[in-house]
């Protein structure tokens, strides 16, 4: 299926949730990001379950310092 995570397109094989996609697919570390699918945002808690659909279009937005 393919996919659009930050302007970027992926293609992946398979049902593939929102952990799964950073985990195992971008190699992301989980801590300090903001997930937001078709320009809804995604609990954390709800990573795991949720399962991206072709054609989503997936916003990541990591926190930084500043000042």
């Amino acid at each position: 299926m393919e996919i659009t995570v930050n302007h970027q397109p992926y293609s992946i094989t398979g049902s593939c949730s929102v952990i799964q996609l950073l985990t195992a697919v971008l190699q992301i570390p989980e801590s300090g990001i903001a997930v937001a699918v078709n320009q809804s945002v995604v609990s954390k808690s709800d990573w795991s379950a949720y399962h991206l659909q072709p054609g989503d279009q997936v916003m990541l937005i990591k926190a930084t310092q500043g000042g």
